[in-house]
């Protein structure tokens, strides 16, 4: 990361505490405090994979969106809704289909197999 924040950088930042909980946390408690250990880990797991991918994928998604003509998601779920975008819904299928893939590499890695991305 560039000024004007200095090292460790956010992602350094959520990794330690990440690591902490995962160390430290949960294998010093039981029960309720394991488990929501355990869960605020895996949140961090989360962040730290948006802070390492979510800049292009933000970007693919904007580029996606503007080729089929849209400017948010919103606009085009109205079209799909309204059967505006059925003429070239495959286009549409395929951006929806990338966009749930990148957005399962974040929350849910491993969780969709992985396929070729669309053209």
């Amino acid at each position: 990361m560039t000024a004007p924040h200095d090292a460790p950088d956010a992602a350094a930042l959520v990794e330690a505490v990440r690591e902490f909980l995962e160390r430290d946390v949960a294998n010093a408690t039981a029960g309720r405090v394991r488990f929501h250990a355990r869960v605020a880990s895996n949140v961090l797991a989360i962040v730290e994979r948006e802070l390492a991918g979510g800049a292009d994928q933000y970007r693919r998604h904007a580029v996606g969106l503007a080729r089929l003509g849209f400017a948010t998601d919103t606009e085009l779920a109205a079209a799909i809704r309204s059967g505006a975008a059925d003429d070239w819904i495959g286009e549409v299928a395929a951006f929806v289909r990338d966009t749930v893939r990148d957005k399962l590499a974040v929350a849910h890695p491993g969780y969709a197999a992985e396929g070729p991305r669309s053209p």
